[in-house]
């Protein structure tokens, strides 16, 4: 079932996330509604935070960025095209390399694209859809991807990480989001829509 996707202003966008435990209700058919959420709305990750539950829970499919096979090369591209993970209570332990910038979208922000700075490497341990423990080593875009999306869960958005003059300057639209002034060819609840009577 496809979920309405939580609009920028939402206070849940800005909480940090709970730990999920085995016995969280329905938590397979939170899953599959996550996928579809996030299919149905062209993205390559979707955490909790954005359908409006505040808990350490996020899902990735990066297949879309393996067509770029020219840019990205042989390896990484082969790579993201088999990168479909759900990260259950994840952890990054460790980040490593120089910052590199890339330019980040959200699917809580549509139509707002700003260059971020990550580190490029990235070593993690998370639980997976059976909560059997998982570490990994990530880089490139799988890294990035996975860090955009851990961010949702520590109550963190990428506009959080614009200058402020950046932030200045998407202000308006930012507002127009919250209010619901903007068109979506997907779901969205929007925080500060007037109520129709």
């Amino acid at each position: 079932m496809i979920l309405p996707v939580v609009a920028y202003g939402d206070p849940v966008l800005k909480k940090k996330g709970i730990e999920l435990t085995k016995e969280y209700p329905k938590l397979k058919e939170l899953i599959v509604n996550m996928y579809d959420t996030m299919y149905g709305a062209f993205g390559v990750g979707l955490a909790a935070p954005q359908i409006g539950l505040p808990v350490r829970l996020f899902i990735v499919d990066t297949s879309p960025f393996a067509e770029d096979e020219e840019v990205l090369g042989k390896e990484e591209s082969a790579f993201l095209k088999t990168f479909k993970h759900t990260f259950i209570n994840p952890v990054i332990v460790e980040e490593t390399g120089d910052e590199w910038v890339f330019n980040e979208g959200c699917l809580s922000i549509p139509d707002v694209r700003e260059d971020v700075f990550r580190k490029p490497n990235i070593k993690i341990e998370f639980l997976d859809e059976d909560f059997k423990k998982q570490t990994m080593d990530l880089d490139g875009l799988a890294a990035r991807v996975f860090q955009h999306e851990y961010d949702h869960i520590e109550g963190v958005l990428f506009t959080d990480h614009l200058s402020a003059l950046k932030k200045r300057l998407i202000k308006g639209k930012l507002t127009n989001i919250s209010k619901g002034k903007i068109n979506v060819d997907y779901r969205m609840k929007f925080p500060l829509m007037k109520k129709k009577r």
